[in-house]
């Protein structure tokens, strides 16, 4: 079991850390259209209008994507009053109850509302609303449930490693 659990914990970790990576690249290239932008309005005094809107997708897909691999670094927001000088065991008990209480439960719920709200505008084949705007919106929104889902499964592998931690005293992968 320990082994299993072990195997679902690198899978997981893999996923989020190579989506991660793209995130990344993705923020590179929204800095170069950000700095374009800015350049080809004090240079012509106008700018696409779609232009903006693909900012503000990088952005959202660089959020929604890179949160699996924040909370497998751990560095996504905690109020960490006391968590920093718990022990070992501690905090796995404090992130197994946290992500089956709260972690999972809210990610289920991105999912399911997500999922509607994004294949109905696959459906629909929304763009933007705004004339010279950028097709297929659904994209992003389908990055909210894609997000979500990354989420949960770095939330699962989480709970994992928190039982590993309270089992074997260590994990062997964080």
């Amino acid at each position: 079991m320990e082994n299993l659990l072990q195997k679902f914990i690198n899978l997981i970790n893999t996923i989020n850390e190579n989506i991660g990576k793209v995130a990344s690249w993705l923020t590179g290239i929204l800095v170069v259209l950000v700095c374009g932008r800015v350049l080809g309005r004090m240079i012509f005094d106008s700018e696409p209008v779609w232009l903006p809107e693909l900012e503000w997708h990088l952005f959202a897909m660089i959020f929604l994507l890179a949160a699996g691999y924040t909370l497998k670094h751990d560095k996504h927001v905690r109020v960490d009053l006391f968590y920093a000088k718990f022990s070992e065991k501690d905090k796995a008990l404090v992130n197994l109850v946290g992500a089956l209480l709260f972690l999972v439960p809210w990610c289920c719920l991105i999912i399911y509302v997500s999922y509607d709200y994004a294949l109905g505008s696959f459906k629909i084949l929304e763009g933007s609303p705004n004339p010279n705007g950028l097709p297929f919106r659904f994209i992003v929104k389908f990055a909210i449930t894609i997000g979500a889902s990354l989420l949960l499964l770095q939330a699962l592998a989480m709970v994992a490693n928190s039982v590993l931690t309270l089992k074997y005293k260590t994990a062997k992968e964080n």
